[in-house]
């Protein structure tokens, strides 16, 4: 059924129940909330490991209508969250064709749409406003003005239509009245200076506002939601008290509480499925290892835990694995891009800026304490297959004088052929859930698993350029030989085990 374009055609729509009268933005969302809980729909599609906690205490925030904070550390999708209540509007409302306050036809707010419909009446022009465009954001920065927010002496506008300075018709409407029969929501609330916080007093109690130097309250129809971060409470500003006293509701959010929510998320957020024409399979121990060190991150004595540990490391760096893994596929004319777990190593400037570092931390480097992040982290997670799996012979072959180094760009098919050198690895790598028939990619990352699991447990040794050996780097020598100094030690000493080495 086509929607009533005039103000005539409303009233008669009305009069015969066919449409609606409005309600109020509060009610408008608890209706379609109620219905939503009744039907099982998902209520946030996309918000992940908060079904049973914020999820709920938001929900019990709007069904008592309420104003709420979401406060929480960095990269837990309190933004995401606020926006998408937009879900819980009507599709459309009919408004006022060209009011900036979005008025009701039925129920005209602003002086201008008063005197339009006493002097148009039933021919008054309306338009239909979609749900998406009902929701106004505002980042607070310390230059944010209640003139932003609220309004202000419009002098251009009394110029132009030759009225008085304090006519109604001449006020600047701020973001806030523009927001009006919908969400208004504001990030980082502490960064308000606390003259403008004290302007939202009115709006959260009394539900109206007054613009400077004119003596008229405008009843404003809207759902105010904000966003905080503990943190800066001390560091850029706070709420003040007053403030936080008339916000409904305090909600509390918080990062993935286990390995699958975060790998679920990072899944859903991370843009792995490249255009170079090649398929990507990213291993689950690569995804793993990439949520474990995010997990470590949050824990480490090193990182300041005031800051936390956005959601966004494992995101980036999964892109940036993804990423290296494709380079090594063109190089190498592969036909499958599958990254390593030794790809982590080459994506540490996506985990460096993402952590902030404490004295200590910042005396080792930020580089420094990241790998020592990344090798907890597969430790942590090849310990849980390391018990299933024995490891045993490959750990001697290199205590016994092997050697492989290896680097991120070493092909799958010259990592197999060393690999094959070392007994007991290939059948290892079948062990973790790789058969001989898949891909030589996909068989080398599992190798590389193995490799850089025993590593990160400390059964063999690894050094930075990727030279693996045998625990403590230390490999013995032929029976009877002797050096007097460390001038005397030659590599042509040792074994030939192990010596052939892989750049590719």
């Amino acid at each position: 059924m086509a929607h009533p374009r005039t103000l005539g055609a409303l009233r008669e729509e009305v009069a015969a129940g066919r449409f609606p009268r409005s309600d109020s933005v509060k009610d408008e969302i608890r209706r379609n909330l109620i219905a939503a809980l009744r039907s099982g729909r998902p209520l946030f599609p996309g918000i992940v490991g908060y079904d049973d906690t914020v999820v709920p205490q938001v929900v019990n925030a709007l069904l008592s209508r309420h104003n709420f904070i979401l406060l929480g550390l960095r990269g837990q999708a309190k933004t995401r969250l606020l926006r998408s209540l937009t879900s819980l509007l009507d599709p459309e409302i009919p408004v006022v064709a060209g009011c900036e306050l979005h008025d009701d036809p039925l129920r005209p707010l602003c002086a201008d749409c008063r005197r339009r419909v006493a002097e148009e009446g039933g021919d008054l022009a309306i338009d239909w406003l979609p749900r998406e465009a009902r929701y106004v954001e505002k980042l607070a920065t310390p230059d944010v003005t209640i003139a932003d927010l609220i309004g202000d002496v419009d002098p251009i506008k009394a110029a132009r239509a030759g009225r008085e300075l304090g006519d109604e018709l001449t006020m600047h409407y701020g973001l806030l009245p523009r927001a009006n029969r919908g969400i208004f929501a504001v990030n980082e609330l502490p960064d308000l200076a606390s003259k403008v916080q004290v302007g939202l007093f009115n709006i959260l109690q009394e539900g109206d506002v007054q613009i400077k130097g004119y003596p008229v309250r405008l009843a404003l129809d809207v759902l105010l939601v904000f966003s905080a971060n503990p943190e800066d409470y001390t560091a850029r500003g706070k709420i003040i008290t007053p403030l936080k006293d008339r916000i409904g509701s305090e909600i509390r959010t918080h990062y993935p509480r286990t390995r699958h929510e975060a790998m679920a998320i990072t899944a859903q957020e991370a843009w792995t499925d490249r255009d170079a024409g090649l398929p990507v399979s990213v291993p689950t121990f690569v995804r793993e290892v990439v949520e474990q060190l995010a997990f470590h991150a949050r824990g480490d004595q090193h990182v300041d835990r005031r800051s936390g540990v956005s959601q966004r490391l494992p995101i980036t760096t999964l892109e940036n694995v993804v990423s290296n893994a494709e380079r090594r596929a063109l190089l190498h004319g592969e036909a499958e891009i599958v990254p390593r777990v030794g790809d982590i190593y080459a994506a540490l400037p996506a985990v460096t800026g993402k952590i902030e570092l404490e004295y200590e931390g910042e005396l080792k480097g930020a580089e420094t304490v990241a790998r020592e992040l990344v090798r907890q982290a597969i430790a942590t997670v090849f310990d849980g297959v390391a018990l299933t799996i024995d490891t045993q012979a490959i750990v001697d072959w290199f205590n016994g004088g092997g050697e492989l180094s290896l680097s991120d760009t070493t092909s799958a098919d010259a990592l197999l052929e060393l690999a094959a050198e070392v007994p007991g690895l290939l059948d290892a790598a079948e062990a973790i859930g790789v058969a001989p028939s898949a891909t030589s990619a996909a068989r080398a990352a599992a190798v590389d698993f193995l490799l850089e699991g025993l590593c990160a447990l400390k059964r063999i040794s690894r050094s930075e350029e990727g030279r693996m050996s045998g625990s403590g780097g230390r490999r013995p020598v032929a029976a009877g030989a002797s050096f007097d100094s460390l001038a005397d030690f030659d590599d042509d000493d040792l074994p030939p085990k192990g010596r052939k080495k892989y750049y590719n």
